[in-house]
């Protein structure tokens, strides 16, 4: 099974700078990276390539011009031009733990969908660990929350899987930041969502219509983790629009969406 780690960034080199950072220090590389870049600025390409130098496998930039917050379109980009079976997903103000992606291997099935945590960091530890370029966490450090969430108990994943956070109406959630699918399922719903424009929720949106295709959503609990780096919350304008979108695809039990990946895929795809 081939992996390809998809990267979403915008305008935020130094946290990239780290999160490639931690790709460096896997145990088990990705056969890829997939960087999905919203309209960044020139800084950001001199990050990538310099990073692309140091990753002996291949780091392609996956760019479009900013016309504000466009997530589900890059993302669909990056989607198409994955070469690999299965794709894991975040963003780029995380720094993943050293058995990040050899976890999100092992748990790896087909006919699912994964979810994994996110342990937050505050401003200041974010700050700190951005300065120094440093990828090393101390759970107990302070500025570290949900401290439970930030254990590796590989022993533990088969109890949580099915039950953990998957009942009513969370059941939808998910967190684009940390998500794990095949690719042909993407393919199989249209990708994202393109009709979400600014903030959220298109990745539970897609989410809904991979579980409205019996996909089973997975949470991969103690393993996986990632520290999200602080930021400042998001402009949220659109966000009324975004959940009509989301309400309906629930609603109708929806399985595909008209303006998503099939763009971007070859023929024979």
């Amino acid at each position: 099974m081939k992996i390809s780690l998809l990267i979403s960034t915008f305008n935020r080199p130094d946290a990239l700078a780290l999160c490639l950072e931690s790709v460096l220090n896997q145990r088990d590389l990705p056969d890829e990276v997939l960087i999905a870049d919203d309209g960044s600025d020139k800084e950001t390409t001199e990050i990538i390539d310099s990073y692309r130098s140091r990753l002996d496998i291949p780091v392609i930039h996956v760019w479009h011009e900013d016309k504000g917050f466009r997530l589900a379109k890059i993302r669909n980009k990056a989607i198409a031009q994955a070469s690999s079976d299965y794709i894991v997903q975040i963003d780029g103000d995380l720094i993943l733990h050293r058995y990040f992606l050899q976890d999100h291997k092992r748990f790896a099935k087909k006919g699912s969908v994964v979810r994994a945590s996110r342990i937050y960091l505050d401003q200041e530890l974010s700050e700190q660990k951005i300065s120094k370029l440093d990828t090393r966490i101390n759970r107990f450090n302070k500025g570290v929350s949900n401290l439970f969430s930030a254990f590796r108990f590989p022993f533990l994943w088969k109890y949580f899987e099915l039950n953990y956070k998957n009942q009513g109406d969370e059941r939808w959630e998910i967190h684009g930041a940390n998500m794990a699918y095949w690719k042909e399922d993407a393919i199989r719903v249209n990708g994202y969502n393109e009709d979400f424009k600014g903030w959220g929720p298109e990745d539970k949106e897609f989410v809904a219509r991979l579980l409205n295709n019996n996909i089973k959503k997975r949470f991969l609990k103690f393993g996986g983790i990632v520290f999200h780096l602080w930021h400042k919350v998001n402009a949220k304008e659109n966000l009324g629009n975004n959940n009509c979108l989301f309400a309906k695809t629930k609603e109708l039990n929806l399985t595909y969406c008209d303006n998503g990946i099939n763009k971007y895929l070859k023929s024979s795809e």
